[in-house]
């Protein structure tokens, strides 16, 4: 066998559809595109639903420039602050009793990642450990089960 004999399966490949070459071909005249409209003028215009109200028309508009909105809707992304997030679980399996539990000992317990960001603990699982924890910010859970193992929470 030689690559000269290589060759497609029977019935696999097709010959080439010619448009636009006269009337005795079958393609000629219209080349397949019918009569008119937007299909047989190649394109239709951009944002063009067939008629349904297009996306642009159905969002909210747009209510102020430099004002934190987006083009359509609205989007407070500009002022948000986004923290780092901490359970109360978490810093239970990770420390003694006594510690002191600040931004930089949780980054290097591997807890978060060193983005930048300010810490906020959240009270998802228990803790059963006296800890001092300063953090930027905690949720009235995690503040409340905090104090109920007599540790103290401290916002920095």
């Amino acid at each position: 066998m030689n690559l000269s004999d290589l060759s497609p399966a029977a019935g696999s490949t097709h010959r080439r559809k010619r448009i636009g070459r006269g009337v005795g071909s079958g393609h000629g005249k219209t080349s397949t595109h019918g009569h008119k409209g937007d299909k047989a003028r190649g394109t239709v215009r951009p944002g063009f639903e067939g008629g349904q109200t297009p996306l642009h028309r159905r969002l909210p508009k747009q209510r102020g420039i430099g004002t934190g909105l987006t083009a359509r809707g609205f989007n407070n992304g500009q002022f948000k602050t986004h923290y780092n997030i901490v359970n109360l679980g978490d810093l239970d399996a990770r420390f003694e009793e006594g510690t002191t539990v600040d931004p930089e000992t949780v980054k290097a317990a591997g807890l978060v990642r060193s983005n930048g960001l300010p810490l906020k603990v959240l009270a998802t699982g228990t803790l059963s450990k006296k800890l001092t924890i300063k953090a930027h910010k905690f949720s009235g859970n995690a503040q409340a089960s905090i104090e109920a193992a007599g540790g103290t929470s401290e916002v920095i």
